[in-house]
C-alpha cells in the first residue's frame, strides 16, 4: 500500500454513488512516480523520499538533472517532491510509485498550491465588513484605522492590510478518496481541493 503520490489536477465533475446520492469530485491524475532518492537517518538525520513525476524532454535537462535521475534508472522528470516515510516502510531507488496503492474510502491529506488572485483589499482579502454604503461616506471598501497616533506612530507588525493574496502552499485534510481507476491513473476524490487545472498535488495517506 502506498503512502504518497504526486499527482496533477484535472478538474471537477460529480458522480452517483452505491446508494444513489449525487457527489462532486476532483479528478486527479495521479503518478505513476519514480523513487528518485531516498533520504536515511545516517546519511541525512532523517527518513523520507523524493518523487518524481511527469516527463520532461532530454532537451529541457541539464547534465546534473539527467545524471540524478539516470542513478534511479529513470528519465528526468518535471516534478519532484519529498516525502516523509514511516519506520517500517522499505522503499528502494527507482521503485514506481502507482494509484493501486489506494482505495476508495480511505481518507488522504492533499497539498497544492492555491490560485494567485493578485493584489486585493481587505474585503476580499481578509472578509472586512467595509464601511457605510450611503452616498455621503467616502471609505465603502477601505480597511478604516489601522495605527496610532504619534505614540507609537506606526502600524503594528501583523495588522491585516490590502496585499498578495492566493498562491500559497495549502492542505486540505482527510478527504475521502471516492473512486481509483488504476488502468488510466485517475484518482477522484470527494469536494475540492488547491491549485487551479494541471496544477501539482502531493497525496498523503491519513
Amino acid at each position: 500500500m502506498a503512502t504518497a503520490i504526486l499527482g496533477r489536477k484535472l478538474g471537477m465533475t460529480q458522480v452517483w454513488s452505491d446508494d444513489d446520492r449525487l457527489i462532486p469530485v476532483t479528478v486527479i491524475e495521479a503518478g505513476p512516480c519514480v523513487v528518485s532518492q531516498v533520504r536515511t537517518e545516517d546519511r541525512d538525520g532523517y527518513r523520507a523520499v523524493q518523487l518524481a513525476f511527469g516527463d520532461v524532454k532530454e532537451s529541457r535537462s541539464n547534465k546534473p538533472m539527467t545524471g540524478h535521475f539516470a542513478k534511479a534508472g529513470t528519465t528526468p522528470k518535471r516534478f519532484v517532491a519529498e516525502v516523509p516515510v514511516g519506520d517500517g516502510d522499505d522503499v528502494k531507488l527507482g521503485q514506481v510509485v502507482t494509484v493501486e496503492g489506494f482505495e476508495a474510502g480511505q481518507q488522504v491529506h492533499i497539498t497544492g498550491t492555491s490560485k494567485g488572485k493578485g493584489f486585493q483589499g481587505v474585503m476580499k482579502r481578509h472578509n472586512f465588513r467595509g464601511g457605510p454604503g450611503g452616498h455621503g461616506s467616502h471609505a465603502h471598501r477601505e480597511p478604516g484605522s489601522v495605527g496610532q497616533a504619534s505614540t507609537p506612530s506606526r502600524v503594528f507588525k501583523g495588522v491585516r492590510l490590502p496585499g498578495q493574496m492566493g498562491g500559497d502552499t495549502v492542505t486540505v485534510r482527510n478527504v475521502e478518496v471516492v473512486r481509483v481507476d488504476a488502468e488510466q491513473n485517475l484518482m477522484l476524490v470527494k469536494g475540492a481541493v488547491p491549485g487551479g487545472k494541471d496544477s501539482l498535488l502531493t497525496i498523503r495517506l491519513a
